[in-house]
């Protein structure tokens, strides 16, 4: 492997240039001969039976060329439970459930159109909490499940239940217990890019869709699924995924929409379009999984951790999207996070009336750590321990395993924990503290900290967990990286050519990354669980080095050395220098011999029976699927970190200010360190908001504040002062050591704020978003006096 060092610079994003000089082509802009352009009919009730749809008047309207609704298509079942369809009929369980659709001339045509549909309804009983959902006599949600078994209640059939070592016992064995009770609630991505797509059928009836999914391999399969319940069975499809203005999740899925363009399109012979405007993104678009959490921890005299247990009820909505599987990963930190041998975890998912939830950043992992780490400093307190040196002592080791069979390889927990102590002041505070000074009449500060795990290395919840590669060298020297890789705006690109530039030894602006298109790209599983650089990086690392290796065999005939005398930098070949007994290097051929790579590629190419440069590989992590126990090494490394932040809370009006932010991250390597702190920026912004501000508001079901005025997203204005630390580890089993890290930042922020709050002003904030009313009224329940 060469070195001569692209990974580690700091180097701007590939496609910075195009997006702000307007020339990305965004879904937004793009555009077919002859596409039409289409719009959703949502329900009106929460609950209901569809009595009747007139659409006879929208039919009528000038401009409109298709009107759909669920009578008039095929069963297409959608969803991890596959529990949803692309429009429902007989009945309606939300107020995001699609009635009809219309594929129209224009936007405006279309949604004239659908404000002409009439739908009679017959109001059904609803709920809309999970205890409300499995109370007695509670109205069935789902009356039956996928294969049509009836259900009995409102609980998914979904084993969330883990056990590791002897609870019982090590509550026995606990000095000091603290429980608590914790609960979060929805949240959008807010991508800033709305979801939309373009479904186009050719002449042979095979479909190509341009859109913006973050897993366009799986949702080809799923497309092609659709096209067999539609008899299309002999149709292929193609996905051409368009530059995504954020995923975060929210693109993990196939959703309703993407069928109803395809439905719509067949019905036309037309290519259909449908783009969501910003309140169609709130309405449609699923959320974050609303958690209510239980949990106890324990210690013993010394402070070592005993036990955790922990339930959780998760208000899984109208369907089932992957927002249900979040226990999966809600796991991680509950059996690992710390040392702690004894772990009983049980979370059940239940329907409501409500918006149903999907992946987002973290997956689970921020709600179940605001649990895990608000207690921890309950339980620090309780047995007289410095929450921080609390951490320390029980912090997470290399070459250790975990109780749910995690193999922990490098570990910069303690360093992150370290980094966080100096960064912070933390000493400093707590003298201040102690002497009265972090507090006046109007206003008081505090500290808090939290730690992590998450996956680093891959996360096989698929029986494939791999990405395929290949390489083209041309001509001229010019290498073209065909990668399934999917970028979202994490730079997977940028750093992708980093890491090929120096496995291959080329200039880093001969190397041309192809992505996007099934038709032309290898597999891959897609952009999720902070993977990619990962993954694609090993897949990068295999195939530079094959590559390598044939450009060698050709360029060792043309100079009449071994391939093995040679090496490549900046795309020069040249005779490396061996050493003699006496320790003097002197080159094995001519000193200075070296050949341009462009010269050996076209000697090759132009001899008789002449060759072209190509290499392919096929990575896939040797990570392992959770058993039936839900154990196994899920991930083959592992990302650890710690978030501290000081706060100033204002006693009068519960406002919270962040004045100091330090994110500790041990990240293997950092490929590239400008980049990885745009990750951590970006991940302590949504992780703030998450924990101080955003909430997506539902009455009845249905969503009141589903727009950037009404939806307190945290803006340029609430900076929050980020301080970055980058911690290596290098991991063996990374590309140059690295881990993934896309996830981790966003998910110990809402505890450190709550740790620093509660350090600040002595009330303990369990539910999220922790809101200046919020913190007035804890406040006042705490001192009703004051």
């Amino acid at each position: 492997m060469s070195h001569q060092g692209y990974v580690g610079r700091r180097l701007p994003k590939a496609d910075a240039k195009d997006k702000v000089t307007g020339r990305a082509a965004y879904i937004n802009d793009v555009a077919r001969p002859g596409m039409l352009h289409a719009k959703i009919l949502y329900s009106a009730q929460p609950h209901a039976l569809i009595k009747r749809i007139d659409t006879s008047k929208a039919r009528r309207l000038p401009g409109v060329r298709a009107v759909i609704t669920g009578e008039d298509i095929p069963d297409i079942p959608l969803g991890f439970k596959q529990d949803n369809r692309p429009l429902k009929k007989g009945k309606v369980r939300s107020t995001r459930d699609e009635i009809a659709a219309v594929a129209a001339i224009d936007p405006e045509v279309a949604a004239e159109a659908i404000d002409l549909i009439e739908v009679e309804y017959e109001p059904l009983p609803t709920v809309f909490s999970p205890e409300e959902a499995l109370a007695d006599g509670a109205p069935l949600i789902h009356e039956s499940d996928a294969r049509g078994k009836p259900n009995k209640s409102n609980k998914l059939k979904l084993p969330w239940r883990l056990n590791c070592g002897d609870v019982e016992l090590g509550r026995a064995q606990s000095k000091y217990i603290a429980q608590g009770t914790y609960r979060t609630t929805w949240v959008s991505h807010c991508c800033l890019g709305t979801s939309g797509v373009i479904a186009e059928f050719d002449l042979k009836r095979n479909l190509t869709m341009y859109s913006v999914t973050q897993i366009p391999f799986l949702a080809q399969n799923d497309y092609l699924g659709a096209l067999r319940a539609m008899g299309l069975s002999d149709s292929a499809v193609r996905v051409k995924c368009q530059t995504i203005g954020g995923g975060f999740g929210s693109k993990l899925d196939t959703h309703c929409y993407e069928f109803i363009a395809i439905l719509l399109a067949n019905a036309t012979g037309k290519p259909v379009k449908i783009q969501f405007t910003r309140e169609e993104e709130f309405l449609a678009q699923a959320t974050r999984q609303p958690t209510v959490m239980e949990i106890s921890q324990g210690c013993d005299h010394q402070g070592k951790l005993t036990f955790r247990e922990v339930h959780m009820l998760l208000d899984n909505g109208a369907y089932t999207s992957w927002g249900a599987t979040t226990p999966s990963v809600m796991m991680v930190p509950i059996s690992s996070l710390y040392q702690v041998p004894n772990v009983h975890f049980v979370a059940e998912s239940v329907y409501t009336n409500n918006l149903y939830a999907q992946a987002m950043r973290g997956y689970g992992n921020p709600q179940a750590t605001f649990a895990v780490e608000s207690n921890i400093d309950q339980l620090a307190e309780e047995a007289g321990f410095d929450p921080l040196e609390f951490r320390l002592l029980n912090a997470n080791q290399s070459n250790t395993l975990t109780p749910q069979e995690f193999k922990i390889t490098t570990c910069g927990a303690s360093d992150c924990l370290e980094e966080v102590k100096k960064g912070l002041g933390w000493q400093a505070h707590k003298k201040a503290k102690a002497q009265g000074k972090n507090k006046s009449a109007e206003k008081a500060c505090g500290v808090g900290v939290a730690s992590l795990i998450h996956v680093g290395g891959g996360a096989r919840v698929y029986r494939s967990d791999g990405t395929g590669m290949i390489m083209k060298l041309d001509d001229f020297g010019k290498l073209k990286v065909f990668t399934g890789a999917v970028e979202i705006g994490q730079g997977i690109e940028t750093v992708l050519s980093q890491m090929v530039a120096d496995s291959v030894g080329v200039r880093i602006e001969d190397v041309d990354i192809v992505a996007h298109d099934t038709d032309i790209c290898p597999w891959d599983v897609g952009t999720h669980a902070s993977r990619q650089a990962f993954v694609t990086g090993n897949a990068a690392c295999h195939c530079g080095r094959a590559l390598r290796s044939k450009v060698f065999e050709l360029a060792a005939a043309q100079m009449e050395v071994e391939p093995e005398d040679l090496d490549m930098r900046e795309s020069v070949i040249f005779v490396r220098e061996a050493p003699e007994a006496d320790g003097e290097r002197v080159p094995l051929a001519q000193r200075g011999d070296s050949l341009p790579l462009a010269k050996v590629l076209r000697k090759a190419h132009f001899a008789k029976q002449g060759e072209m440069v190509v290499a392919e590989t096929f990575y896939d992590p040797p990570n392992e699927m959770l058993d039936k126990e839900f154990k196994g090494n899920l991930s083959c490394s592992w990302a650890f970190g710690a978030t501290g932040v000081e706060v100033e809370v204002d006693l009068k009006t519960g406002h919270v200010t962040i004045l100091k932010y330090l994110a500790a991250h041990d990240v293997g390597k950092a490929l590239n360190p400008m980049l990885l702190e745009g990750q951590i920026y970006g991940a302590a912004v949504m992780g703030t908001g998450f924990a101080l501000s955003e909430e997506v508001k539902l009455n009845q079901g249905r969503v009141v504040n589903g727009n950037f005025l009404d939806y307190k997203l945290l803006t340029a204005l609430d900076k929050v002062p980020v301080t970055p630390a980058i911690v290596e580890t290098l991991d063996s089993a990374g590309p140059f050591g690295a881990k993934g890290v896309g996830e981790s930042g966003c998910v110990p922020v809402a505890p450190a704020i709550a740790n620093a709050i509660y350090d600040a002003i002595g009330v303990r904030l369990s539910d999220l978003p922790m809101t200046p009313e919020a913190v007035l009224a804890a406040l006042k329940e705490r001192f009703p006096d004051a």
